[in-house]
């Protein structure tokens, strides 16, 4: 009698670990959409096409500012918090950085030089600055301390862009190849007067190709549905953007011999100027 009570009790101990068991068993929160989206997951960049250096006749090089303000390239800096698997730009290109799949250069030269760590990165954009507060104890006095302020991806305002103009007499076309890309932020000074763009870092863009691939930019057209990767963004230039700087002699900025309006209509003479050398290659 006394082995069938004990049998009896532990066969009640075990159903009611089991119960338990399954009751703690966490199925995560429920889907937020109808369909799961897997088909951008798996996608890959297109590879470019072989150059040959003997195919090559022409090229020139020529950098691009993407201001993020703009109506065309405001997909590039929302959302500003992360929802959804959706990601702004910059927060895409920060992730990368601190995972390590893809690695950013100094901003003190665009060849793509000198390396720099995530941490490196993120001690010199988390800036000290000076600020005067009142005492808890004491609301009549005030002492100066110093706080540390963080950095957000949305402080990010535009995007520079470095990229080669070549024409590959091989298949009659001419073709753009961008290199880098540079997050570049607006500087102020301890008063907040506005003081410069300041360039961070570096990227090199055919590493990243495989990271862009795999997310999406929200279409303004088509909702979530359809939706172009941020690597079918930039290879077929759906974004607007300005020169602030073609290959010269000098190797200077436009910035650095006209100013205002000026400026403007000379980065608009270096667009034109590439347009039109693609329509003179043919006979009409």
């Amino acid at each position: 009698m006394k082995k069938i009570l004990f049998l009896v009790l532990v066969s009640v101990l075990v159903i009611g670990v089991k119960l338990n068991s399954k009751a703690q068993v966490l199925e995560g929160p429920p889907r937020d959409g109808i369909y799961d989206k897997t088909a951008t997951l798996q996608m890959q960049p297109i590879p470019y096409v072989p150059l040959r250096e003997a195919d090559v006749i022409w090229s020139k090089r020529i950098w691009r500012t993407v201001d993020l303000r703009e109506k065309m390239n405001q997909p590039f800096y929302y959302p500003v918090n992360p929802q959804n698997g959706w990601r702004s730009f910059v927060q895409i290109i920060l992730d990368a950085l601190k995972e390590g799949t893809i690695t950013a250069y100094s901003a003190a030269s665009d060849q793509f030089l000198f390396p720099i760590t995530y941490k490196e990165l993120m001690d010199k954009l988390q800036t000290a600055q000076k600020v005067t507060l009142k005492r808890p104890d004491n609301p009549d006095e005030e002492f100066d301390t110093i706080i540390t302020k963080a950095f957000y991806a949305s402080d990010i305002k535009k995007l520079r862009l470095k990229e080669d103009w070549v024409f590959d007499k091989q298949r009659s076309q001419l073709e753009v190849r961008i290199l880098g890309i540079c997050p570049v932020k607006d500087n102020y000074d301890d008063n907040g007067n506005y003081r410069g763009p300041e360039p961070l870092f570096w990227i090199y863009f055919p590493e990243c190709r495989n990271i862009l691939a795999k997310n999406e930019q929200f279409n303004l057209k088509n909702g979530s549905a359809a939706r172009l990767s941020y690597d079918d963004v930039f290879m077929k230039r759906l974004f607007s953007s300005y020169i602030y700087k073609e290959e010269n002699v000098y190797d200077r900025q436009i910035t650095d011999y006209s100013m205002g309006v000026d400026a403007l209509l000379e980065a608009e003479k270096a667009k034109t100027s590439l347009f039109e050398f693609e329509q003179n290659l043919w006979e009409y």
